[in-house]
């Protein structure tokens, strides 16, 4: 039944392959039963699959599930009335037999999927989250499902991920559909659960990263810092290496003043970890390189401000300076990096390469354009002798 529910036709002429199909080893995720040639179920199903009136289909499904009752064809009879009234936009019959089919078969995943989109199309948010997760469950399962009896452990992982490819259409709908539905949630508290959530539901799919850091930033917008450090440690739990993470949480530090040797310790951790990342396949050498540029700044950025706040003004005019190229292609990263770097200067007793270093702040469109600018403003008028002592905020 590897297809998108909604036509019975469809899953009659799988029935009918599986009949015929050798049965060591298929190549789908959701296992179905086979229906012998000739036999009064195939006719059931094989009448259901002819009959156009809708009326007439649903007497003729209501009859197969009272006829097959006592067989394991009424895991097909539920799943022929989530594909019927799918169609029919009864979107309570098709939870109602969604449920009643996953309760007979917990690993349906096309019943999952089915009540993903129609929890998707009618707008109901909370099922659609739901189902998502029982469908990322049902993959995680398959994956670690040990070989069958009789076959090798190579031919079975062969036949898992001819299996997850074959349906990689439907795995991608789940994912993006729980994603963006998330994503869109307004309050920060919620989206954070729910960006964990998805997370944990698809550990290996191509959102976990964005999810993984959403969620931190999202308890950060909350104003909820213990549940944001939580979040975002629980992620280096599973990966010490996470390069979006560490820089997360040594920004977050160093900004804030706060446990400045984790902020030092993990922009360093930062630095290591890129000097031995392997591009992604699915990037260009183009694009990789502007991520490691643009990560190794925010490194350095973040170990300049560490420095300044422990008023070890030479070492983090080092680090501003080292940082300056790498993020020149971000601006609000830049200019942030350059406001820092004045603050340097200006203690340094550097008037004019503070102005210039405020003056390149103020020249990208940032959130320190407008704070850049009155340091400019600040330092013409006291002119080349005006000194202070002070930190970035």
């Amino acid at each position: 039944m590897r297809r998108l529910l909604g036509s019975t036709t469809n899953f009659v002429t799988l029935l009918i392959l599986l009949v015929v199909a050798p049965s060591a080893l298929r190549a789908q995720i959701t296992h179905h039963a086979g229906v012998p040639a000739g036999s009064d179920e195939d006719k059931a199903l094989t009448a259901i699959s002819s009959a156009t009136d809708p009326a007439q289909k649903l007497a003729l499904i209501d009859q197969f599930a009272s006829s097959f009752a006592a067989t394991d064809m009424q895991l097909v009879a539920d799943e022929l009335y989530v594909d019927y009234y799918a169609a029919q936009k009864n979107n309570a019959k098709v939870y109602e037999y969604g449920e009643k089919a996953l309760a007979i078969d917990p690993d349906d995943f096309d019943i999952a999927v089915a009540l993903v989109r129609t929890a998707s199309d009618a707008g109901d948010t909370d099922r659609v989250y739901g189902y998502a997760e029982k469908a990322g469950a049902i993959l995680q399962r398959y994956e670690q499902k040990p070989s069958p009896e009789g076959a090798d452990a190579t031919s079975w992982t062969a036949v898992r991920k001819q299996a997850v490819a074959g349906d990689r259409d439907n795995i991608n709908y789940v994912e993006y559909t729980f994603f963006n539905a998330a994503y869109g949630t307004k309050d920060p508290n919620q989206k954070a659960v729910l960006m964990e959530r998805y997370a944990a539901a698809f550990p290996d799919s191509q959102y976990a990263a964005q999810a993984e850091l959403l969620a931190p930033m999202s308890y950060q917008q909350a104003k909820d810092y213990p549940k944001m450090i939580a979040s975002a440690n629980a992620v280096l739990a599973r990966d010490p290496n996470d390069v979006d993470i560490l820089l997360f949480l040594s920004d977050f530090y160093s900004d804030n003043g706060q446990h400045l040797d984790l902020a030092t310790a993990e922009a360093k951790q930062v630095l290591a970890a890129l000097g031995t990342a392997k591009k992604p396949d699915s990037m260009s050498d183009a694009d990789w390189q502007k991520q490691v540029s643009l990560q190794t700044g925010l490194a350095w950025s973040s170990l300049g401000e560490v420095y300044i706040r422990g008023n070890d003004n030479a070492q983090a005019l080092a680090a501003f300076q080292t940082a300056a190229p790498l993020l020149k292609s971000n601006p609000g990263s830049y200019g942030r990096n350059q406001y820092r770097m004045g603050y340097a200067l200006v203690n340094l007793k550097r008037n004019a390469d503070a102005l210039q270093a405020f003056t390149d702040a103020a020249s990208v469109d940032s959130p320190f354009r407008a704070l850049a600018q009155a340091k400019v403003d600040e330092l013409k008028k006291a002119g080349a002798g005006a000194h202070h002592t002070a930190t970035a905020h």
